[in-house]
């Protein structure tokens, strides 16, 4: 029964415990898939950080959204909101084609959420792929498509969002 499961989780987050995978402090916890989707989303950390981007967080809870990574460009000055799609091959599509209308619509929404606190910052979304497995030690291939999707328009207001323009 899957609503006991459901309840620990929210019981042990409650208390204190990782959001990302439900499991108190210190505990592996969480499904293969949470597990995996926390991985991929270190290894893009990590690949934006040696491109210059600062993380300012990781898995970042906006009301019933979340942005899995939200960083700083140096080179641009943008506050960028990375979706990470962690995939074990290219078999079945990649990770940007995974990124449909709902998940972007989600996205655009947790963001103008988030920069109602930091009216007139530019921003974009960008799209991490992760493709490999966690238990496999070849490293894994990271590719970062910058200016992934724009901004929905019913979420844009002039006096506090800033666009970016496409990088040259």
């Amino acid at each position: 029964m899957a609503f006991p499961g459901r309840l620990l989780g929210w019981l042990r987050r409650w208390r204190g415990g990782d959001s990302a995978t439900g499991a108190a402090d210190g505990e592996p916890g969480g499904t293969e898939r949470e597990r995996t989707g926390v991985w991929g989303e270190a290894i893009a950390a990590q690949a934006l950080e040696a491109d210059g981007y600062r993380v300012l967080g990781r898995r970042v809870r906006i009301g019933r959204d979340e942005i899995d990574l939200v960083a700083t460009s140096a080179a641009t000055r943008q506050l960028v909101f990375v979706e990470v799609k962690t995939r074990a091959s290219d078999a079945f599509g990649g990770g940007r084609a995974a990124v449909d209308r709902r998940k972007r619509h989600a996205q655009c929404r947790a963001a103008a959420r988030y920069l109602r606190r930091m009216p007139q910052t530019p921003f974009r979304f960008d799209v991490v792929e992760v493709v490999g497995r966690r238990d496999d030690p070849s490293p894994p291939r990271v590719r970062h498509f910058t200016n992934a999707f724009p901004m929905e328009r019913r979420y844009l207001h002039a006096s506090l969002h800033r666009i970016a323009r496409p990088e040259p």
